[in-house]
């Protein structure tokens, strides 16, 4: 059977990352593809005035800019207490406590707290800490399996806001990005700490983004972008499969878009976006520059694939809906103002960082920004609220600081 170029390349996208997680679960940053995507149906099409209804409220997350990860019934974060860096996790039901972790880091950092978000995994929990400490825990109890610290192990070098990206499971392997000229990356045993590889042809320092898995080719490989660089490393090598020059600047956070043979990445400060195509030639795999653009410049609020179009807020002061392989721009729209971005059941979940922490259901097309509900994020922090929204199991999960609000978005 022929198939076209697009539906090719979204075959192999939903091939990716084959979670763990049931049906509903977010485990990890981004949800189970790490593409910001949840596959729940039956979820509200228009909210009603005020909003959905509030499920649960609670506090004890602590300080920090971490979201969450919801499975096995538990939502699991991070956050900064006087004495040190936790992770806590709270009952999905009720959001009643159920653990809290020993400390794991020592607390504060520039803008202080945690900024990663922790992964679930078979009866574990992976976090990364601001300073580098990587560690694994149990679920069920919070107790610490195994601990690994990037900089004193990795000869990671933390850049000024600190570490903030969330580790990846992938297989048997815990992936994560100490940056340096022992090797960007690192790809430990999950279960014991052991180091696997560490992708010495690729010593890029770190920045702030999260790995996301591909197969173009048929050879496994993880993408990653720095300041200096989107690369491809070798899932069971660690070997430097592609990589293409890109200069960032200042803060390079975004987690890059992989669909099929395209890698779309953006970064705030003025630098934009660009599209690369990747191609087999023998045995090695290529990457050609499709297009550079300033329409789509996200400081750190995220960008999603819905189709053939991606979604996202531009610090040009738009929401912004352009076409993946093209860049042309289908809408602009100030909606929310600057925020984060999630997907589920065919609307945006975009959520404001600033002032009221405004919160939008929108919906997921090209033919234009069309809002089916608002709300105003009450107990505000009073900091910005940088946690990206999480669907799952038919709620909204919205954390700002110590405080975690519960919203019900199921249709009844």
């Amino acid at each position: 059977m022929n198939r076209s170029p697009v539906l090719s390349a979204a075959l192999l996208l939903a091939s990716l990352l084959t979670a763990t997680a049931a049906p509903g679960d977010w485990p990890t940053w981004r949800g189970p593809k790490r593409d910001g995507l949840s596959t729940e149906t039956g979820l509200l099409k228009q909210w009603p005035a005020g909003g959905p209804p509030l499920a649960w409220k609670t506090r004890g997350c602590g300080t920090g800019y971490s979201s969450v990860s919801v499975a096995d019934g538990r939502v699991v974060t991070l956050g900064d207490g006087p004495d040190g860096l936790r992770v806590v996790a709270f009952n999905a039901a009720d959001g009643k406590p159920l653990w809290q972790s020993e400390v794991i880091g020592r607390p504060g950092g520039d803008f202080a707290g945690g900024k990663s978000t922790p992964t679930i995994d078979e009866g574990l929990v992976y976090v990364l800490g601001q300073f580098g400490d990587l560690v694994c825990l149990d679920a069920k109890s919070g107790k610490v399996t195994w601990k690994k610290s990037l900089t004193t192990d990795f000869g990671g070098r933390m850049q000024q806001w600190n570490f903030t990206e969330s580790p990846l499971v992938d297989g048997n392997k815990l992936l994560a990005t100490p940056g340096g000229p022992q090797g960007t990356m690192v790809a430990l045993d999950k279960k014991t700490g052991a180091t696997l590889w560490q992708s010495k042809q690729w010593t890029d320092a770190t920045a702030y983004s999260s790995i996301v898995p591909s197969d173009f080719g048929g050879k496994r490989h993880y993408v990653q972008l720095t300041e200096r660089s989107v690369a491809g490393v070798d899932a069971a090598t660690g070997a430097l499969v592609w990589r293409a020059p890109r200069q960032g600047a200042t803060a390079v956070v975004p987690t890059p878009v992989v669909a099929g043979d395209l890698v779309f990445v953006t970064s705030g400060y003025n630098i934009g976006c660009n599209l690369f195509k990747l191609q087999r030639v023998g045995n090695i795999i290529a990457s050609q520059q499709v297009f550079a653009s300033r329409e789509m410049v996200n400081h750190h609020g995220g960008v999603i694939l819905i189709g053939q179009h991606l979604y996202g807020h531009s610090d040009n002061g738009n929401w912004t809906c352009m076409d993946l392989r093209t860049g042309r721009v289908a809408w602009k729209s100030q909606g929310v103002g600057k925020g984060a971005v999630a997907y589920a059941d065919g609307h945006l979940y975009c959520r404001g960082e600033s002032g009221n922490g405004t919160v939008a259901l929108v919906a997921a097309t090209p033919t234009g920004y069309q809002e089916k509900g608002r709300f105003d994020q009450p107990d505000r922090s009073g900091r910005n609220s940088w946690a990206h929204p999480v669907i799952a199991g038919g709620k909204l999960y919205l954390r700002d600081m110590d405080v975690l609000l519960c919203y019900d978005v199921k249709q009844k």
